[in-house]
């Protein structure tokens, strides 16, 4: 019997939180076509039908990538990028548009956009580029902090401090280095013989009981503290997420 392979693991903010995305067109179903497309995809995606309502949305939704349509009426899909670029966001950008000319592409392109797709487009084509898009930028802010977020618990990697809530925790080395890896990996049911073999490497001469011990720890140190953060997924092996 075979079965199905095994859905990567979505892509997540530093912190453990879904992607955000924002797509911007006045084609309403092709907007919702597109938001949950991006659903499916383990993320947070919203839609706005012209330029000045994204405008809205971008300061209180903060998305990671955008989607834009160039030709909008009243605040097309350029000059709401200039205006986006203006504030010193970087957000990446994808173009949506109905022209294929090259001039057309220049001027996304100059605009600050960071791809460009003509109507009509292949949808999973659209998908696989902004799942690109955005692992970029994941890993471009992770490299900009040495700092491990899930929730309201942080591990800094260059000075071995970690808090919850402002609170200081002491660990030591080992439930740091198994902490680590869990906040490496948010969201992510890790095994057993994977913590095994990341955090006592491949040759560690005991048995897995020692990681249900040192689960147990951390959760004394971190699960007490606050809402649990580190979960069990029976038969499997352990994540750290928000419970909410």
């Amino acid at each position: 019997m075979t079965f199905p392979a095994p859905r990567p693991a979505p892509l997540t903010r530093p912190d453990g939180a879904p992607i955000r995305a924002l797509v911007v067109d006045d084609e309403a179903n092709l907007s919702e076509l597109l938001r949950m497309a991006l659903r499916n995809e383990g993320w947070d995606a919203r839609t706005a039908a012209n330029g000045q309502e994204a405008l809205n949305v971008i300061r209180e939704f903060s998305p990671d990538l955008l989607v834009l349509d160039v030709m909008m009426p009243g605040l097309d899909g350029l000059e709401l990028l200039r205006r986006v670029r203006a504030t010193g966001n970087d957000i990446p950008v994808l173009f949506l548009t109905a022209k294929d000319a090259v001039e057309d592409r220049i001027a996304g392109i100059s605009a600050g956009g960071d791809d460009y797709v003509t109507k009509p487009f292949n949808l999973e084509e659209v998908i696989l580029r902004l799942r690109g898009m955005a692992r970029r930028h994941v890993a471009a802010v992770a490299d900009e902090d040495p700092r491990l977020h899930v929730a309201d618990l942080t591990l800094d990697e260059d000075t071995y401090e970690v808090e919850r809530g402002g609170t200081p925790i002491k660990l030591t080395a080992k439930e740091f280095d198994l902490l680590r890896y869990l906040m490496q990996n948010p969201r992510r049911v890790l095994s057993k013989a994977q913590i095994l073999d990341q955090v006592w490497s491949y040759d560690f001469g005991g048995n897995s009981s020692v990681v249900e011990i040192y689960i147990s720890y951390l959760r004394k140190k971190i699960d007490t503290l606050g809402e649990p953060l580190i979960h069990t997924v029976r038969g499997v092996g352990y994540t750290i997420k928000p419970s909410s």
